[in-house]
């Protein structure tokens, strides 16, 4: 398979009165093409603050202090890979919702409740393919009026619209507005615009999307909400396609709809899916790859199917042992302490203060992954020499 994105050393803190949370600890990860990835780990271990560094977008105080986020896009122009950490916000503010997108936790944030959820669909058309959008309404009004007559305003019309649309200022809406030409030219790209968002919509299963789409969030249920920021994050049918807890707010029915749809979209519209989640049994459903993160540290990354059988990081195995089963009558395993203080975590593997088999080593270094065979990785001294010695 090949890389699409690879993150190498990614330090992320956030300092804070109390300190300085080292909420990422030099993680590196590779999601390949045409895989559903899953990143799973307790709450507060930093799932989410990963997906925030990969889309630039982490809240303040915290910031990306160190390391590398490769992309790797399907052009010639960046074989090597492109280091998102570098790239300036306006090279950011055109890449997400494009290649990469995310879906949030939470539907109600992510949402603005004073516009229709169409426009919000729509927006993302109208930001990410103007210039789709142009060509196909002066094909649309040149097949109306004769392209001949239309053909010199392709190039003005493209480019004044593209300034509008980059810079919302008072002043040129206010000049669109008093040119009829650019008035009627913004309402026929919103109207192509709004066109694709209901076509969108109605690829997701939500009944009714003519009505839908004039419809604000408030009006809807949580299923069809969080059906709507998919729609958001898919309209430019992303190569790499984030979901945080995407499920977690739903009840089970719901959350087996949306994880079905997204295993559709991914095998026709997306390249990858990265699933953030802390319930094992989605992740075994649906995950080709796992990676098991703990206070901030990947422990394992492997195949689910090899995860699941052969958990080989002592707190992949005790996560899996905690879930509880059908057929168990006893009382449910916990881990044993407490998930450790980021502001001041422990030296070495920061599980080591929790875990069974730690050794004097563990709580000097963090050990390095080692691959197990079939990139099986694991990081943890009970797999390198020093636990042999």
């Amino acid at each position: 398979m090949t890389k699409l994105v690879e993150t190498i050393d990614l330090v992320t803190n956030f300092h804070t009165y109390e300190g300085v949370v080292k909420a990422l600890n030099r993680i590196a990860l590779v999601v390949d093409n045409g895989v559903t990835f899953g990143l799973v780990g307790e709450s507060g271990c930093g799932k989410s603050v990963f997906a925030r560094s990969i889309m630039r977008i982490v809240p303040e105080p915290g910031r990306i202090e160190a390391g590398k986020i490769i992309v790797f896009f399907n052009s010639d122009d960046n074989r090597e890979g492109i280091d998102l950490v570098q790239q300036s916000e306006t090279y950011m503010e055109n890449l997400r919702g494009d290649r990469i997108s995310m879906i949030f936790q939470e539907p109600n944030a992510a949402l603005n409740p004073t516009m229709s959820v169409g426009d919000q669909v729509a927006e993302s058309y109208l930001f990410h393919q103007q210039t789709d959008l142009c060509a196909k309404v002066l094909k649309d009004l040149g097949e109306l009026s004769g392209s001949l007559l239309l053909r010199p305003w392709r190039k003005l019309l493209t480019r004044i619209y593209g300034i509008a649309a980059n810079r919302p200022d008072a002043w040129v809406l206010r000049v669109i507005d008093h040119l009829p030409l650019l008035n009627m030219w913004r309402r026929r790209l919103r109207q192509e615009a709004l066109k694709r968002a209901v076509a969108l919509i109605a690829s997701l299963g939500i009944p009714n999307p003519g009505q839908v789409v004039s419809q604000y969030p408030h009006n809807l249920s949580g299923g069809m909400k969080q059906r709507i920021v998919i729609a958001i994050a898919l309209a430019c049918r992303p190569q790499l396609l984030i979901a945080d807890e995407a499920t977690s707010n739903l009840d089970v029915t719901i959350q087996a709809q949306i994880l079905d749809l997204l295993r559709k979209l991914k095998e026709k519209d997306i390249s990858s899916i990265l699933l953030i989640t802390h319930d094992l049994g989605v992740v075994a459903e649906t995950c080709d790859r796992v990676a098991v993160m703990y206070a901030g540290n990947i422990c394992e990354v492997a195949d689910a199917a090899d995860l699941f059988q052969s958990p080989r990081h002592p707190y992949t195995q005790a996560l899996l042992a905690a879930v509880p089963r059908a057929e168990y009558h006893g009382i449910l395993k916990s881990i044993e302490g407490n998930v450790p203080d980021l502001v001041n975590p422990p030296r070495g593997c920061r599980f080591h203060p929790r875990c069974p088999r730690s050794m004097k080593i563990c709580s000097e270094a963090f050990p390095q992954s080692v691959d197990l065979g079939g990139s099986h990785l694991v990081a943890c001294y009970l797999y390198t020499d020093q636990a042999r010695r």
